[in-house]
């Protein structure tokens, strides 16, 4: 990525009104917390300092600016081992004041969903991620056409109209 392109914090810090997330794979490069889980390791969720971190706070903060975060996500059932982490953990998305939703893949045939994870910020900016093989993010691409802004928005809409919220979705 250019080091011109801004900081997910700077996308955050410009958002006025909403930022959108949609994701669709049912696994992403491991990192050190999701090995960890494999391992048994579970957050003390009655020890919030154990587990609350910058990204947290950045997300409570832009909540706390009265801009909606929502992210939803796409999934294959069963699901995989990833995407029951992913479950367990988006407690403190949900805690940080994000809105988090689930959809089954299978529910999707009949939409018109892009080949890429993105963010939408205030139906302006999109954040496009390319990722690799073992999803690991390969780069970002930014983007402000219209036409494209309006394809992604239409199709986050639609699959958080039909989306189960987080806390009624089991894995």
């Amino acid at each position: 990525m250019p080091s011109s392109a801004p900081t997910f914090a700077e996308l955050l810090a410009g958002c006025d009104h909403s930022a959108v997330h949609l994701e669709m794979r049912d696994a992403y490069a491991p990192t050190e917390r999701f090995e960890a889980w494999r391992r048994g390791e579970r957050s003390n969720w009655a020890d919030r300092a154990s587990w609350w971190d910058s990204y947290l706070q950045m997300i409570a903060d832009t909540v706390g600016r009265g801009v909606v975060l929502r992210r939803a996500r796409v999934v294959s059932e069963p699901v995989t081992e990833y995407i029951r982490w992913e479950h367990y953990v988006t407690r403190e998305l949900a805690e940080a004041g994000e809105d988090v939703r689930w959809l089954p893949r299978r529910a999707t045939t009949d939409l018109s969903l892009p080949g890429n994870d993105f963010w939408l910020f205030d139906n302006r900016l999109a954040r496009v991620h390319h990722f690799d093989g073992d999803g690991a993010v390969v780069d970002d691409e930014f983007t402000e056409d219209p036409a494209l802004i309006k394809h992604l928005s239409d199709a986050f809409e639609a699959v958080w109209e039909r989306a189960v919220p987080h806390d009624r979705f089991t894995v």
